[in-house]
C-alpha cells in the first residue's frame, strides 16, 4: 500500500498498511533525519506483516514547531502512540523502533510514558543508540566528545532540515575550525545560528534513561557495532534493561551498522538486519522470548560470532618503553585522534609503548585498561591511552581508546579505562601503547588551566613523566578457541 500522509499528534506522519485485512501489530519509527528516508525500510516492514508509523519529530522537516533536541519526544511520542491503537488497523500491539536520535525517542516511550500504560510500546528496537545530549557530549569519564558533537550541531542543530557534511565543508575551507576559542563560539565561525549548541555542554545528566531501564516492563533488542561512539551506552542499556527479556546483537561495525563495516568484519558479520529485527519483533509481540539476557556478540577479525556476555580472563601483557617517558602535552599542538603516525624524533609528546611479538593468535574479548603512575604539572590533565595493533608487516590498526581527567597536579597512580575489545589478533603482532595529554579533535582539548575545555579562552602547555616501570595493560583473553553460533537463531530465542 502506497503510504498515507496525516498529521498525528500535529506532526508530520506517513502510515503505509501491509496487504491483507488486518488488524496488524505496527511499528512506530519517529526521526529527525526526515521520515521519508524510511520508505525502503517501511515497505520492508509492511512485506512481512506489520503496519509502519514514521513520524517527522517537532521542528524537523515537515513537521511544524520548534526544534529542541531530547526535549519533547516523550510527550509527542506517547500521544502519536494513543493516536496509533484507537485506529482499525491497529490489533493494539506496537513496536517502538529507531537508531541514534530516534532510538532515544523509542526508549523513551518504554521508559519515560509517565507511567501510562496504553502509551509504552510492547518491544523495542533500540540501534546505536543516543541514549540523551550528555550521554552523547561526553565520554563515561566526563571528557567532551568534540567532533562528533560538532558534526551532529553543524548538520542538524537548530535548523529545520539537515545539511550532510556541513562540518567537513566547513573544515577544508578552514582547517583550524576546532582549534578556535572558546569553543562555545564554534556556531560563529561556522556562520550558522546555533543557541542549543553552548546549552548542550551545560547538560551533565549522563546516564538518566540507563538508570531508568531497570524498571522497564517490555522486550529489549540492543543494537550496536564494536566501532561505535556509543558502544558502551549499547551494552549499559541492554544490561540494566529489567524487561522479561533483553537482547543484544554487537558486530564489528561503525555507527552505520552493516551499511559501515569496520576493518576487521567478516563475511559471516553481514546480516540482513531487516529479516533478523522482523524475526525478534514477532516473537517479542507473543510472548515467545525466553526469559533473561542473551544475543550475540561479533569477534573481529575472526569471522564469527560469540554468545553475547562471553568474557576471557584477564592477562596483563608485558609493555617495553621506546620513548618519551617525560613529555609534553602541549594543547596548540595536540596528539590528533585522526593520525596513527608516531613521531620519534623531536621533543616527545606522548609516551610511547609496545608489547614483544604475539607468538600466537590471541582473542581479546572483554574489557581493555591500562594501570599507570605518572605526573603533570598542571591544575587540570587529561591522560588519553591508545592502543594499536601493529601487524607483522608494519600496518598499525587503532583498537581502543580511552581517556581521563584528573584535577590535581602531581604524582597519583590511576587506571584509564579504553572500553571493551572483541577481536582476534594473529600471531606477530605486537600492542602498541600511546599515552599522551589530548586526543584531538575527537576530544576537546583541556587547556591545563582548570578551566572548563568548553569556554576556557587560553592554553597552558603540560610538562609529563611516566613511571615506565608501572604500565600495565590488561586484557581479557579467550583461553581456548571460541565455537560460534548464528545470531538470525540467537536473537529470537
Amino acid at each position: 500500500m502506497t503510504p498515507v500522509h496525516e498529521a498525528v499528534a500535529g506532526l508530520a506522519t506517513d502510515i503505509r498498511l501491509p496487504d491483507g485485512a488486518g488488524p496488524f501489530p505496527t511499528v512506530l519509527i519517529r526521526t529527525p533525519y526526515d521520515r521519508t528516508r524510511h520508505l525502503a525500510e517501511g515497505r520492508g516492514w509492511a512485506r512481512r506483516g506489520f503496519a509502519v508509523v514514521t513520524q517527522d519529530v517537532r521542528g524537523r522537516f515537515a513537521s511544524p514547531g520548534r526544534w529542541r533536541p531530547y526535549e519533547n519526544e516523550a510527550a509527542d511520542g506517547a500521544a502519536t502512540a494513543r493516536w496509533i491503537r484507537r485506529q482499525p488497523w491497529s490489533d493494539g500491539r506496537y513496536l517502538a523502533v529507531g537508531a541514534s536520535y530516534a532510538a532515544h525517542c523509542a526508549l523513551v516511550l518504554a521508559l519515560g510514558a509517565d507511567g501510562e500504560a496504553e502509551a509504552r510500546p510492547d518491544a523495542v528496537i533500540a540501534a546505536v543508540p543516543a541514549l540523551g545530549a550528555a550521554d552523547t557530549a561526553r565520554e563515561p569519564s566526563g571528557v567532551e566528545r568534540l567532533l562528533a558533537r560538532a558534526g551532529w550541531w553543524a548538520a542538524h542543530g537548530d535548523r529545520r532540515d539537515s545539511e550532510e557534511g556541513a562540518l567537513e565543508k566547513a573544515l577544508a575551507t578552514d582547517p583550524g575550525l576546532l582549534t578556535h576559542l572558546p569553543l562555545t563560539a564554534l556556531p560563529e565561525r561556522l556562520g550558522r545560528n546555533l543557541p542549543s549548541w553552548a546549552g548542550l555542554w551545560q547538560r551533565r545528566e549522563r546516564g538518566r534513561l540507563v538508570s531508568r531501564a531497570a524498571d522497564a516492563d517490555v522486550p529489549l533488542l540492543a543494537v550496536g557495532g564494536h566501532h561505535d561512539h556509543f558502544t558502551e551506552d549499547t551494552l549499559a542499556l541492554w544490561g540494566a534493561w529489567g524487561g522479561p527479556s533483553a537482547r543484544l546483537l554487537l558486530g564489528p561495525w561503525g555507527h552505520g551498522l552493516v551499511a559501515a563495516p569496520g576493518p576487521d568484519a567478516g563475511p559471516a558479520h553481514r546480516l540482513v538486519l531487516g529479516e533478523l529485527y522482523a524475526g525478534w519483533a514477532r516473537r517479542a509481540l507473543t510472548g515467545g522470548l525466553a526469559p533473561g539476557r542473551r544475543g550475540a556478540l561479533a569477534l573481529g577479525g575472526g569471522d564469527l560470532w560469540l554468545p553475547a556476555g562471553t568474557e576471557g580472563v584477564p592477562r596483563t601483557q608485558r609493555l617495553r618503553s621506546l620513548h618519551g617517558t617525560a613529555f609534553t602535552a602541549d594543547p596548540d599542538r595536540p596528539v590528533r585522534s585522526d593520525d596513527l603516525t608516531v613521531p620519534t624524533g623531536g621533543v616527545p609528546d606522548r609516551c610511547l609503548l609496545a608489547t614483544p611479538p604475539l607468538p600466537r593468535p590471541l582473542d581479546a574479548v572483554g574489557p581493555v585498561r591500562v594501570r599507570l603512575r605518572a605526573t603533570a604539572d598542571t591544575p587540570s590533565a587529561d591522560w588519553a591511552a591508545r592502543l594499536a595493533a601493529l601487524t607483522p608487516d608494519g600496518i598499525a590498526e587503532p583498537l581502543a581508546v580511552g581517556v581521563v581527567r584528573r584535577e590535581a597536579p602531581g604524582h597519583g597512580e590511576f587506571t584509564v579505562e579504553l572500553g571493551r575489545l572483541s577481536r582476534r589478533l594473529p600471531a606477530g603482532t605486537r600492542l602498541r601503547l600511546e599515552i599522551a595529554g589530548h586526543h584531538f579533535p575527537a576530544h576537546a582539548r583541556n587547556p591545563h588551566t582548570g578551566e572548563d575545555p568548553v569556554t576556557a579562552g587560553r592554553l597552558l602547555a603540560s610538562r609529563r613523566e611516566v613511571d615506565p616501570a608501572s604500565v600495565t595493560l590488561t586484557l581479557h583473553v579467550l583461553p581456548s578457541r571460541p565455537r560460534s553460533i548464528d545470531p538470525a537463531k540467537e536473537i529470537p530465542r
